[in-house]
């Protein structure tokens, strides 16, 4: 399964912006945003979750 995972960058490392168990050895893919549009990508999964994730639409979960 892909999961997108929000960090930033301190002094070389990659830190993770929520908690999350991640396994020993997983491997990730890392893509770097520019600083000009980083605010664009985050308004978009803004959106993206209030269209996805509501309860009005659990009610098609019950019909399949």
């Amino acid at each position: 399964m892909l999961q997108t995972l929000w960090a930033t960058i301190r002094q070389g490392k990659i830190e993770l912006l929520e908690s999350t168990k991640i396994s020993e050895g997983t491997r990730v893919l890392v893509t770097l945003l520019p600083d000009d549009e980083a605010g664009f990508w985050l308004t978009g999964q803004v959106s993206l979750n209030a269209v996805w994730d509501n309860a009005e639409d659990d009610v098609y979960a019950q019909l399949l």
